[in-house]
């Protein structure tokens, strides 16, 4: 059976919501173990982010956290709080995302934890990082594509947000790829680290060329719609029967595409010859290209660029486009028995290891607490001393039936 990198790794996340639960699932699904702390009442807030729902748990919740143990407890009882940070001092990685300075005064910041375990790669998330100020500014998605420009060079004429929480994925997406660094690193010189992740910073980061070309140019970036700002023709076009994107990247695709579309003297033409002078004469190009796109339906406009090269899709919905993925044998999705929802489709990670093919899928996301006393077993609790902290509800132990209970229920000792 194959091996997942990562396995032997034990992942401390007391984050919630989005960016943090997002980062340690793709650390999960690598092999980590990764132990989920959440309040024993309310859990992570995108439990209550519903419906939708399956077996009770929302779609939200369901998204970011499957391959997780979870352990219910109050961070704020003396004895919650102590078995925690035990946790941090075991782990190999401590993911958070608090409000600023809220982990210091826990004694479960950065200082504390490192100096109590010096090999921890611990990694921070906040919305706009620890050195803006003022220091505990609170930072949503929202927010941040406001603040970071996103919004100003999105949507039609209004600025428009994007449809996914996505300077949170993109913050997901820096926090996994620091921490494997970091364990690297680990893995040379025994040396932990502080990582600081930031919506913010991923989000202006993210900008790429567009935040490169605002500087370069000394001006401020335009909104084009789905159209590209530095390349002509890229954008969605109408046909006779709804909408297609099409993405003529270079002067070569660009004379296919006058060539399929029946116009080969559009290529010739020097006010198109090049994409610099396309987007200099974007106006009057696209609508002689959407004259000839209208006369005929998507699929045929598709099929006949298809087979000129030129890159061209169908505007899907996301159903559709799971659909889609799957009829063109590469399924977006797998199935995993959870414990009240039953038979579970999620999304898999948008990468695949060869190493990790035949690997099991992961486990499904936990239910509030399904194991907790799992955990509290493995960092040294015995029954009576766990069964005291239940009647206390310091801690929380899912209620399950033996026929619920996650096939891989022991936490990997290393």
């Amino acid at each position: 059976m194959s091996r997942r990198p990562l396995e032997g790794i034990v992942v401390a996340d007391l984050s919630r919501v989005l960016a943090g639960p997002f980062a340690t699932m793709m650390l999960a699904d690598l092999g980590a173990e990764v132990i989920k702390v959440e309040h024993p009442e309310r859990g992570d807030d995108t439990r209550a982010w519903g419906p939708p729902d399956a077996g009770g748990e929302a779609a939200y919740y369901l998204a970011l956290n499957r391959g997780k143990q979870g352990l219910a407890i109050d961070v704020k009882d003396p004895d919650g709080l102590r078995i925690v940070q035990d946790l941090c001092d075991r782990a190999d990685v401590v993911i958070e995302n608090f409000r600023p300075g809220v982990a210091d005064r826990l004694g479960l910041g950065s200082a504390a934890v490192r100096e109590r375990n010096p090999g921890v790669v611990y990694c921070s998330i906040s919305g706009f990082g620890a050195r803006r100020k003022p220091a505990d500014r609170p930072g949503f998605d929202a927010v941040i594509q406001a603040e970071s420009g996103l919004m100003h060079i999105t949507g039609e004429e209004s600025p428009t947000k994007v449809g996914v929480a996505i300077t949170d994925v993109l913050t997901a997406f820096n926090a996994t790829v620091a921490i494997l660094a970091a364990l690297r690193h680990r893995d040379r010189t025994g040396e932990g680290d502080h990582i600081d992740v930031s919506l913010l910073g991923s989000a202006l980061a993210g900008l790429t060329n567009v935040t490169q070309s605002a500087i370069v140019s000394g001006q401020e970036a335009k909104r084009y719609g789905s159209a590209h700002p530095s390349v002509v023709p890229y954008q969605p076009f109408p046909t006779a029967d709804g909408e297609i994107m099409i993405a003529a990247g270079n002067d070569a695709l660009y004379r296919k595409l006058c060539e399929v579309i029946g116009r080969p003297e559009l290529g010739d033409d020097p006010r198109f010859a090049t994409n610099a002078d396309r987007i200099r004469n974007r106006d009057a190009l696209i609508s002689q290209i959407i004259a000839e796109l209208r006369a005929k339906d998507g699929e045929t406009w598709t099929n006949a660029l298809l087979e000129a090269g030129v890159p061209v899709g169908k505007i899907r919905g996301v159903r559709e486009a799971l659909a889609a993925a799957a009829e063109a044998g590469d399924p977006a999705t797998f199935t995993v028995e959870h414990p009240t929802a039953g038979p579970l489709e999620l999304v898999r990670n948008g990468f695949e290891l060869a190493g990790m093919a035949d690997a099991p899928p992961p486990a499904p996301p936990p239910l509030l607490g399904q194991h907790t006393r799992d955990v509290l077993t493995w960092l040294g609790l015995t029954a009576p001393e766990i069964t005291a902290l239940e009647d206390r509800r310091v801690v929380r132990q899912a209620p399950l039936e033996p026929t619920q209970l996650d096939p891989r229920t022991e936490i990997e000792r290393n």
